[in-house]
């Protein structure tokens, strides 16, 4: 096996919580400076500009994964991720369908926008990003898993906008490929508190807004490849792969 240095929530300029720096090339030049071989491409509500910084990582040698920071009705995130652009495309079409019509302000609330390779703005979304969409947990990992992605409960720990936040539990029932918590978590001490999600496997993530913030928390592959269902493998903890969260 070989070992893979990967951060999976990094959100773009279509963010608008992200800094208009966001670009596609910084980001993945910014990877690169932090030796990354995966990142995963994760705006609110949004898979549109993913497919691009996919492209401009097979350049150099970083594998991209393409999803979204997905909201439920729960007003919790998670992690959604697909290998090829056709699944992407049908997912963005769910959450177009679903994403509350809540008008952006950019002056409030931050530019929405994805660009070109060049950085040319190409379209700007109207609708406010950061809303909720009108799904549930559950409905959000049924459109996941009949797409064939990965679903991730985003930052479990966090005390906004998490499972625990919103459920006051993580509840035991919870289906997912793997969970996320942040870098103030001890993972050995969480599993002691929280012994009944010692099934799942955990990564660790910088949920970066600004350049300097990736790759600042991390986890490591232990993957044939970095690839979409090596990755998937090792969420799983099968034949031999792994992911372990470096603290």
């Amino acid at each position: 096996m070989n070992i893979f240095k990967a951060d999976l929530h990094i959100h773009t300029l279509l963010s608008p919580c992200g800094i208009l720096e966001m670009s596609p090339n910084t980001i993945i030049q910014r990877a690169q400076e932090e030796n990354l071989n995966i990142i995963g491409i994760t705006d609110h509500n949004s898979t549109r500009q993913a497919p691009l910084i996919r492209k401009l990582g097979v350049d150099k040698n970083i594998f991209v994964l393409m999803g979204a920071e997905v909201t439920s009705k729960e007003e919790a995130h998670c992690l959604c991720f697909f290998e090829k652009e056709s699944q992407l495309e049908k997912f963005q079409k769910y959450l177009d369908r679903y994403l509350t019509n809540i008008p952006n302000d950019p002056t409030q609330f931050g530019f929405q926008v994805v660009v070109d390779e060049k950085e040319n703005i190409i379209y700007e979304e109207k609708k406010l990003l950061i809303s909720a969409i009108n799904q549930s947990i559950d409905e959000i990992f049924d459109t996941v898993q009949n797409l064939d992605g990965i679903f991730i409960p985003a930052h479990i720990d966090k005390g906004a906008f998490s499972l625990t936040s919103q459920l006051g539990f993580i509840p035991p029932d919870i289906r997912a490929h793997a969970l996320e918590i942040t870098k103030r978590t001890n993972l050995k001490d969480f599993i002691t508190q929280f012994n009944y999600l010692n099934k799942f496997s955990f990564i660790q993530s910088s949920d970066a807004h600004q350049p300097e913030d990736i790759g600042k928390s991390y986890c490591m592959f232990s993957l044939e490849e970095p690839s979409f269902y090596e990755i998937k493998k090792a969420l799983k903890g099968i034949e031999n792969r792994k992911v372990e969260v470096v603290q």
